[in-house]
């Protein structure tokens, strides 16, 4: 009995994140008729030394985790706008085990996230460009969700709302100011916390390199402090990039144009999830990985 309880407790972010994937899978096939154009793929990442907050070793170096993520990414356009949304679901070695146990297997994440960026533009049928650097402006909104079961036992729910500048380059880059609602329920608490309402710049790109099968995409984040954590704490800005240049071998191997991909990704994040680096340096990250995606 016992053991089909920690199978069942090991299984439940596997569970909880196909819910999340066949709940949006089904939203988003709903939404497809509606939209102009869409981007839809499945992807593999791989990275040896990703880090988590307080999972240091004894002479406080931080771990090198590795973890291997799987992913499914849907992108589209509809008449207003654009929408995103991707779910991760992320393995890691014995180095960041299950429940925080030394010796268990490495811990379950999913995370999903979605955001929709309403161009102005084409709500109010105006041009909005300005001095060929600005092609529109508009208004982002979307939420994060995730679920974990390491020894803090992440449960983030946090809602997302701004204005966006949509500069005039080939591909996008846009730039957001966002408000963020962020809460959560970790295990050593009774309930949900909610911290304090805090803003962030963002900005997204995904930009072709000339006329060669390479693109250079990502985004990145400044978060401000988002006051006292859960415990009492002070919380720290944080700074999160992750970026990727991506080469189109599908093309030159006769399965078309963007439909299998491989590169190279990097991500540095600073302060993860508002956890100061000063004394934990596993809330400080760089991780450089490898990619597999292919779009269908």
């Amino acid at each position: 009995m016992s053991s089909g309880l920690s199978m069942m407790k090991r299984l439940k972010p596997s569970l909880i994140s196909a819910g999340i994937l066949m709940a949006a899978s089904g939203a988003l096939m709903k939404s497809a008729q509606a939209e102009t154009w869409s981007d839809t793929s499945l992807s593999w990442r791989y990275g040896t030394s990703f880090a988590e907050p307080f999972d240091n070793n004894p002479d406080g170096s931080h771990k090198d985790i590795t973890k291997n993520i799987f992913a499914f990414t849907h992108a589209g356009g509809y008449t207003y706008g654009t929408q995103f949304f991707n779910v991760d679901y992320l393995l890691s070695n014995g180095k960041d085990p299950a429940d925080g146990v030394p010796g268990k297997p490495g811990a379950q994440e999913a995370y999903a996230v979605y955001r929709n960026t309403v161009d102005f533009s084409k709500v109010f049928k105006a041009n909005l460009a300005y001095g060929g650097v600005i092609r529109s402006a508009g208004m982002e909104f979307g939420f994060d969700v995730n679920t974990k079961n390491d020894s803090y036992g992440s449960k983030k729910r946090m809602l997302v709302v701004g204005p966006t500048l949509m500069f005039d380059t080939p591909g996008f880059f846009n730039v957001s100011a966002l408000a963020l609602f962020e809460s959560n329920a970790p295990n050593a608490i009774d309930g949900r916390y909610s911290y304090k309402t805090h803003p962030a710049l963002e900005a997204t790109w995904g930009i072709p390199i000339l006329d060669l099968p390479l693109s250079f995409e990502g985004y990145g984040q400044w978060i401000a402090s988002k006051g006292k954590n859960e415990f009492g704490g002070s919380t720290s800005p944080e700074f999160h990039v992750d970026t990727e240049l991506m080469y189109d071998i599908g093309s030159q191997i006769g399965l078309g144009k963007k439909k299998l991909r491989v590169g190279a990704e990097y991500e540095y994040w600073h302060n993860k999830f508002g956890n100061t680096s000063d004394g934990n340096s596993g809330a400080t990250a760089r991780t450089p990985m490898v990619r597999v995606d292919y779009h269908f």
